[in-house]
């Protein structure tokens, strides 16, 4: 019952507007059914394999997320499920999602990944990246993918005032996306930043979606 009462508690304390990822990456499958029967639909994964094991075994209106760093030779496995791809950090990983899309008959969302942490080992886009992606003649070319917004990480830190700086540094760049047009395949509404320890930090900066596993789940065993 932990797991419920960890949802119930984490679902109270968020707007109403906020879409919650239940991160279950590494947990079993009754961990999650437990989430589920507590009516969690939504849950992100970071390894495909992993991914589509539980995808395959569990309910099938659950939208399954990918928050992991993603490669282009991996997106075949997870193409015909997967709801919202989180890390999408170059146009080549685009173009492979569009082509895996297409095969399905299916237009796959996606988040654009920023990189706004002082680490390096952060993947993203930087602000003049995202820009020249957006408006070149070849993403237009992409039928079968459609980016309705932006992610970041934070730095791992303890500085909540580096955290809160990196968060507003991400919602101004993703506020640059509104006075663009709309199209088939750009309709930015979602910002996807915080996790368990800075959600509520992210949410006061402008997130729209919270990526939050050992709130809910507890630490990895």
């Amino acid at each position: 019952m932990a797991i419920k009462n960890n949802l119930e508690r984490i679902k109270a304390s968020l707007p109403a507007n906020i879409t919650l990822v239940a991160v279950s990456k590494t947990k079993p499958i009754s961990d999650l059914m437990e989430a589920y029967q507590s009516g969690q639909r939504v849950f992100g994964e970071n390894k495909i394999q992993e991914m589509t094991e539980k995808w395959e075994t569990m309910p099938k209106d659950i939208e399954w997320h990918m928050i992991g760093h993603v490669q282009t030779n991996k997106v075949k496995f997870m193409a015909e499920y997967v709801s919202l791809i989180h890390g999408v950090d170059s146009f080549k990983l685009l173009q492979e999602i569009n082509k895996q899309a297409l095969k399905h008959q299916r237009i796959i969302n996606c988040l654009l990944q920023i990189h706004i942490a002082e680490e390096e080992t952060k993947f993203g886009l930087d602000a003049s990246e995202l820009n020249i992606l957006l408006t070149s003649e070849a993403f237009k070319d992409l039928k079968n993918i459609r980016i309705i917004g932006l992610m970041g990480m934070a730095t791992f830190t303890e500085n909540e005032s580096q955290i809160k700086k990196e968060f507003l540094h991400l919602k101004a760049i993703f506020e640059t996306l509104k006075p663009q047009p709309t199209t088939y395949n750009l309709q930015p509404s979602t910002l996807s930043m915080g996790m368990s320890g800075d959600y509520q930090l992210a949410i006061a900066c402008g997130s729209t979606m919270v990526r939050i596993g050992s709130s809910i789940f507890g630490g990895r065993i």
